[in-house]
């Protein structure tokens, strides 16, 4: 007798496996940012040292995302998800275990080579189990798995940082990203060969620019070595980032098999979504990096409210994904993101009035507000990217649409540590986040530059809303002109 061919999981099956994934990852880095000050407490450093907690992450996933994704469409979608879950899970169990601040640092590596295979290929199984013309409602309901993710984070760790040590917290994440193994692994069989690319090879010089430009870009955004913006190193790295990117171009142009068909950036809509992304991420990662150093540092909040203070962003991104999906697949993409920016446009706004004295209920209601414009834009942005994407590249497109939020977001947090540090050791405070609500005028400082930060932010936000404004009213897929 004939083998049965294995039953083919139902879309919401589908979205399980995913959902489950990116709730964990999101669920980890939530709880990363919300543990930054216990952490520069351990190891008794600054922060812009301790960001790189976060930030390495972010670094890597940006540069390895695309390679991640063209690897994936060839050797299997299901199969990279797995591989991604269990090296993410090896890293949060070395973070545990780590005993110095480098130590520490090499074991986000892991993670984040971990959770750079999960985004690699997450968004592109997900829409491939959904009709197009659900795509509005895949995206909306994968936005909602990760603002659950988002929500819980903050919740779990502002209840047990007061009572355990954070490297216990990774140990116990450890836990629930097994059991995210389990159900991937039982849901998603390994792809058949012909449901992967028809790709013949493996574009590694492609890849290795796309790796180069990415790392080069972020690390000159975010000056680590502190050399500043006008010093010959940090103008050299901003020209080698542009002349990669033009490299880059060339070399896809004349690849037979290119890891991102470049060509489709003559779709209108489609660089006009890519640039919406990048730039309203820069500026709203930037509210959600700062917030929890600012309830925490500067008004001496315990981990507990902060963390419910930080959770109103996942219920606002919940409420607005919802809605955005389901406006994206009856009236198009423009509206819904039109009305997230000019929301995104007055939190950062108001967040800039924020003194050292300022209500707390106003940072709450900034949380909520940047989660909902962030469901509102981000969905119908995203929406555009994948309907062009052909059906055989979903995994470097949905790696391509991570890519956007990776960069902005790793742009925003460098740019946010950047400027506040930048204002704090001008007024000489350079000292440990845990010392900021001790020292008399440091608290100040960091506001001052929270504000110049916010203004900043307002006017990216502004750019993404000029964007925005052009965006075909309803694009069809492969034609968003």
């Amino acid at each position: 007798m004939t083998p049965k061919e294995p039953a083919t999981p139902s879309k919401w099956s589908v979205f399980a496996a995913v959902g489950l994934s990116y709730f964990i990852t999101v669920m980890t880095t939530m709880l990363s940012i919300l543990a930054l000050r216990a952490i520069a407490e351990d190891f008794g450093v600054t922060l812009r040292t301790v960001g790189w907690v976060v930030i390495i992450e972010s670094l890597i996933i940006a540069a390895l995302l695309l390679p991640f994704g063209g690897l994936a469409d060839l050797v299997g979608k299901h199969r990279t998800l797995r591989s991604g879950i269990a090296l993410f899970g090896l890293g949060l169990v070395l973070t545990g275990l780590s005993s110095s601040f480098p130590l520490l640092i090499g074991a986000r590596v892991v993670t984040a080579l971990g959770n750079t295979l999960v985004q690699s290929v997450s968004t592109g199984i997900l829409v491939g189990a959904f009709p197009s013309e659900e795509r509005g409602l895949a995206l909306g309901a994968q936005t909602t798995a990760v603002a659950a993710g988002a929500a819980l984070g903050p919740l779990l760790g502002g209840m047990l940082l007061g009572v355990l040590n954070w490297q216990i917290l990774f140990f116990l994440l450890a836990i629930p990203t097994a059991a995210t193994y389990l159900v991937v692994h039982r849901v998603l069989d390994p792809e058949p060969r012909t449901m992967r690319s028809n790709y013949n090879g493996f574009d590694l010089a492609g890849a290795a620019l796309a790796a180069g430009f990415i790392t080069l870009l972020v690390f000159t955004v975010n000056d680590p070595f502190e050399f500043g913006l006008t010093s010959p190193v940090t103008i050299a790295g901003a020209i080698v980032s542009a002349a990669l990117l033009v490299l880059f171009v060339r070399v896809e142009l004349g690849q037979p098999a290119p890891i991102l068909d470049v060509r489709i950036f003559k779709i209108a809509d489609f660089r006009r979504a890519v640039a919406i992304r990048v730039v309203a991420f820069v500026a709203s990662s930037s509210i959600m990096f700062l917030i929890p150093v600012y309830l925490l540092s500067v008004l001496d909040l315990s981990t507990r409210s902060t963390g419910f203070i930080v959770t109103l962003f996942a219920l606002g991104m919940i409420l607005g994904a919802q809605a955005s999906g389901r406006l994206y697949d009856r009236l198009g993409a423009r509206l819904p993101m039109m009305v997230g920016l000019v929301l995104q446009c007055g939190v950062l706004v108001m967040l800039s009035q924020v003194g050292e004295t300022s209500p707390t209920v106003l940072v709450a209601l900034a949380s909520l507000g940047n989660g909902l414009s962030q469901g509102l834009w981000n969905v119908p942005a995203n929406s555009i990217m994948m309907g062009a994407m052909p059906t055989t590249a979903l995994g470097v497109g949905g790696a391509f649409t991570n890519v956007t939020r990776t960069v902005g977001s790793v742009m925003g947090q460098a740019g946010a540590t950047a400027v506040v540090a930048s204002v704090m050791v001008s007024r000489g405070f350079d000292i440990p986040l845990g010392d900021i609500a001790d020292t008399s005028g440091a608290g100040s400082a960091f506001v001052d530059g929270w504000a110049f930060t916010y203004l900043i932010g307002a006017v990216v936000a502004a750019v993404a809303l000029v964007i925005a404004f052009r965006i075909t009213p309803r694009p069809q897929d492969g034609n968003v002109r």
